[in-house]
Formats: C-alpha cells, sequence, structure tokens
C-alpha cells in the first residue's frame, strides 16, 4: 500500500466532472480515492478508469456475493483500473477466499470489513467482528475495514489481523476522530463528505492531515 499521507477520499458524488475535479484537486494529498456504488451507478464503470489515471483508486463495493459472483465483479472492477476493492466478510470463506484468487489475478489488493462505522452496525456486525476479523486474516487479504467511530473496535481488530493494514471509515461528518483511530491502530483514514461537501476540499483536506501529522 501507498501510506504517505495515511487519508483515502471517499469519493461519495454523483457526478462525473465533479468527481474528477475532486480527484485532480486532491490526488496530491490522499493515497488513494475510494470510488463506490453511487459514483460507477451514474457515471459508468469507466469512470474507475479515468480517476485511476489520476489517483489510484479502491473500489468499494462491498462485494457479498456467491463466490462466482464475487469473482466476476472482482474481475470487472480490477481490469476497469482500481487497485484495490473492498468485500464484506460475513458471506464467509470461500466468498471472501474468492475476491482474494481473483485480486492476486489481477495484483489488486483486497480489504474486507470487519464492521461499518454507522450504529446500526453494532447491532449484527459488531458481535461477529472479531471471528470476521480472524476469518479475513485467515483468507490473506491486505487488510480490514474498521470503523473510527468506535476506536475500541480498531484496537480489538488490531490485536488479531497484526501487521495488515487497518482502513477506518466514519471521520468528520459521522463523528470519528482521527488522532484517535489512529492511535487505537489504523493505518489510514476514510473521509468523505467532511471534504467533498466543503467550500473549500483542500483547505478541509489539509486541516485533517495537519491533525493526524
Amino acid at each position: 500500500m501507498i501510506l504517505n499521507s495515511r487519508l483515502i477520499l471517499a469519493l461519495d458524488v454523483l457526478s462525473r466532472d465533479r468527481a474528477l475535479h475532486l480527484a485532480s484537486t486532491l490526488k496530491d494529498r490522499v493515497d488513494y480515492v475510494k470510488v463506490g456504488y453511487p459514483l460507477i451507478l451514474a457515471a459508468g464503470l469507466d469512470i474507475v478508469g479515468e480517476i485511476a489515471r489520476i489517483a489510484p483508486v479502491i473500489a468499494d463495493l462491498k462485494i457479498a456475493d456467491i463466490p462466482n459472483t464475487n469473482t466476476l465483479i472482482c474481475e470487472q472492477v480490477l481490469d476497469s483500473g482500481a487497485a484495490g476493492i473492498i468485500a464484506h466478510a460475513f458471506v464467509g470463506r470461500d466468498s471472501l477466499s474468492a475476491c482474494v484468487d481473483a485480486a492476486r489475478e489481477c495484483g489488486g489488493l483486497v480489504f474486507a470489513v470487519t464492521e461499518m462505522s454507522h450504529p446500526g452496525a453494532e447491532e449484527l456486525m459488531g458481535p461477529a467482528a472479531e471471528r470476521l476479523a480472524r476469518m479475513a486474516a485467515d483468507c490473506g487479504v491486505d487488510g480490514v475495514v474498521a470503523p473510527a467511530t468506535r476506536p475500541e473496535r480498531i484496537r480489538l481488530v488490531r490485536s488479531i489481523v497484526g501487521d495488515r493494514a487497518i482502513i477506518s471509515p466514519g471521520v468528520g461528518v459521522q463523528g470519528g476522530s482521527p488522532s484517535a483511530a489512529l492511535k487505537a491502530g489504523a493505518d489510514s483514514l476514510i473521509v468523505g463528505r467532511s471534504i467533498t461537501e466543503s467550500p473549500n476540499p483542500a483547505a478541509s483536506a489539509d486541516a485533517i492531515l495537519r491533525e493526524i501529522r
């Protein structure tokens, strides 16, 4: 992984032009740009490759299907230019392993979700986070997703996954603290609306970077 700034931009916008402008403006401030369903559905899969020519892309499709379907999804998005993908671990070892195998064929990275950052994740994902993290490590993922909104969960996951990367969403609008998440063991922070909806995205990114440095 590239880990210079420790910042991953969540590009949850719907306009192709806006997405490309933000990526170009912020490319020197972030390690990766995270692109998900909203932008891909609005602008088409080609947007992955367009952004990848500006900055490395993690495709956040939270892949969660049977092994064969997972393989097909991974191949499509990695062939389009993504450097990595995010997949759910809760669908089981065989499905997650299919993502890992497909990524290895394409030279891509795989991040498995152990727990999401919104309050509802505590209902079912929270109690299973330890098992999901252990399974993800066993499957050979490059890293996992753990919530910046609950630093204690990052600390638990770190004790399980060792030196695998932990990327943490929920900073900013959802209330996660950059410094608390990093202190708990996160490697990179995923930040979206606090930057993309700011009147001055570059200044907002710089403010976060000053805090985490």
